[in-house]
């Protein structure tokens, strides 16, 4: 979008909302420095080990890793578990939270992302759905009593070389089994989803006090397309952030060839250009 008439529409578009619904997927970490594991060789850049055995992202971010080499499992998470506790958010969540700000009834953001990034930005924990669960929040992998944990305590060590967990592997403290994190996976049917559930309950009810939403989508794909149809299903103007993925299909919405950094900034030029 480089027309001044587009950016002065956006602009508008944004100010007469009354309430932000943020849609996020792996491209709105990007900037942070954090992988999208955009297909398996972008996978294997990151995690040379699983590479060197021919080990694809759907293999291990399964809950049958778990039975199958369960060191090997929570060292691939025990190692994200780390990265994304030490990772901080980059400039643009802060520039969408202080976007935030300017409506009636505030942001609430739905990320398939399991980063905890959104909330170590500032973001309420009560105005966040992640539809995809938490990498710091555990559950018992035979989900013994359907309970859930936080993960502060585990302070997992893998070795670089191997990608093995070289610290005790997480157990559950109800039943002494092992532990997995609390994120959907694929091929998961023992993924405890009451968490994600109550969040989902939270988003209906503050989407009810919404009459004019805009919804600012960003990094979302469309292999897994969760993120881009919870956003349409809102029937609101929508924004479409993505550097490659960024064409939208409905009139009235708007698509930003950009990535989550560049794209936010923008939205607050827009911002300005309305009402200069």
């Amino acid at each position: 979008m480089t027309k001044p008439d587009d950016l002065f529409l956006l602009g508008q578009t944004l100010k007469e909302a009354d309430g932000l619904i943020v849609t996020a997927g792996a491209g709105m970490g990007v900037d942070s420095g954090l992988p999208d594991f955009r297909g398996p060789e972008g996978f294997w850049n990151s995690y040379p080990a699983l590479g060197r055995a021919g080990i694809r992202f759907e293999e291990i971010a399964n809950p049958r890793s778990f039975d199958r080499d369960p060191v090997l499992a929570w060292g691939f998470y025990g190692h994200r578990l780390a990265l994304y506790r030490h990772t901080r958010p980059h400039e643009g969540f802060g520039l969408l939270y202080g976007l935030s700000g300017r409506y009636p009834r505030g942001a609430f953001v739905f990320t398939s992302n399991v980063d905890g990034q959104f909330e170590l930005a500032g973001f309420p924990a009560d105005r966040i759905v992640e539809c995809h669960g938490s990498i710091h929040v555990l559950q018992c992998l035979e989900n013994c009593r359907n309970a859930l944990w936080n993960a502060s305590d585990i302070e997992p060590a893998v070795e670089a070389g191997s990608g093995r967990l070289l610290s005790p592997l997480p157990r559950c403290p109800h039943c002494g089994g092992l532990a997995r994190p609390n994120i959907l996976m694929f091929g998961d049917f023992g993924w405890n989803d009451s968490r994600t559930r109550d969040q989902e309950h939270r988003f209906r009810a503050w989407r009810r006090t919404v009459s004019r939403p805009v919804v600012i989508e960003i990094g979302a794909g469309t292999a897994i397309p969760t993120v881009r149809l919870f956003g349409e299903a809102q029937q609101a103007p929508l924004v479409r952030i993505n550097p490659r993925d960024w064409r939208t299909i409905r009139p009235g919405d708007f698509s930003l060839p950009l990535g989550a950094l560049d794209g936010i900034r923008l939205l607050l030029r827009a911002v300005g250009e309305a009402s200069s």
